[in-house]
């Protein structure tokens, strides 16, 4: 993920997007020979020169201004989401992470007594690469329960929520829209990889799913960017059935990616009866044999 190609590529990727009549350009039909707007055209917008733009997008040059930045970003009429990709990508100001050597990250003991305390809500905390750091009894049984529970204690052996819904056939099956949830995940993973650039480890994530999955690399390649932080999961969970759960990711004081995904239901709904009855599963059952029959 060099940065000068990164930010060529996604700037690439919006302006191909972008039709000449939503700008006020003229579409000159079969005579336009590029999807989208041209170089010139997008130059033209956002007040710069064509040559310095090129330069931009064939990965020439990355340490672009913040007007010249702002400029791009307004004449492709980019998403909030979408233009602080852009900056981290030009690394402007300095807010990009860089971590040539990082260590394996915890969880805090604060945050262990936090996933504890959500008791029978479902809770998992990931680093900036999804990797699970902890979950309480109930996110592990919502999730992945075909897995060893205290799996996140141990760095070399911790799931990946990335890796396993596109290489993990148990998660595949959890989710009964995986196609909507594979955007979700991979908007969000394409705004990590801008800003934790230096991330050695999620370089190698990335690198792993574009060979491993054709949906992933698919999907990667369109450059997508969303910071999905709430929303509704349709999961069909092989205990307790069809699960309509809403969800929210919280994102923890260090500044350094660390998120908590909680998942509810709301009182009285059928999702909210498939919450109890896997709690109650998880609260009867031995730990060794709660969901062993899920595994096999």
């Amino acid at each position: 993920m060099a940065d000068s190609a990164e930010l060529g590529e996604f700037l690439k990727s919006r302006r191909s997007g972008l039709r000449p009549e939503v700008v006020g350009l003229p579409d000159y039909g079969s005579r336009r020979r590029v999807p989208g707007l041209r170089r010139e055209e997008l130059a033209q917008l956002a007040g710069v020169s064509a040559a310095y733009y090129t330069r931009l997008e064939q990965g020439q040059s990355v340490h672009a201004s913040v007007q010249v930045l702002e400029a791009l970003a307004d004449a492709l009429r980019l998403t909030e989401d979408e233009r602080a990709h852009l900056r981290h990508l030009a690394d402007s100001g300095g807010s990009r992470r860089r971590t040539p050597a990082p260590r394996p990250q915890f969880a805090r003991p604060g945050l262990r007594q936090l996933l504890a305390g959500l008791g029978d809500t479902p809770a998992i905390l990931m680093d900036r690469r999804s990797d699970v750091l902890g979950w309480n009894r109930m996110g592990w049984a919502l999730v992945a329960s075909h897995l060893p529970e205290r799996a996140p204690e141990r760095p070399t052996e911790r799931p990946n929520l990335q890796r396993m819904l596109f290489l993990d056939s148990h998660t595949r099956e959890l989710y009964a829209r995986w196609d909507e949830e594979a955007q979700r995940a991979v908007a969000n993973l394409r705004l990590a990889a801008g800003r934790f650039s230096g991330d050695p480890k999620l370089a190698e994530l990335v690198g792993e799913l574009v060979i491993n999955s054709p949906e992933f690399e698919s999907l990667w390649s369109r450059h997508p960017v969303r910071n999905c932080t709430s929303g509704r999961k349709l999961l069909h969970h092989p205990v307790v059935g069809a699960l309509e759960l809403d969800f929210e990711t919280l994102t923890t004081a260090e500044d350094e990616g660390q998120r908590l995904l909680v998942y509810t239901a709301a009182e009285g709904t059928p999702a909210a009866e498939g919450l109890a009855l896997l709690a109650h599963s998880v609260h009867t059952a031995a730990p060794e044999a709660a969901f062993s029959r899920i595994a096999d």
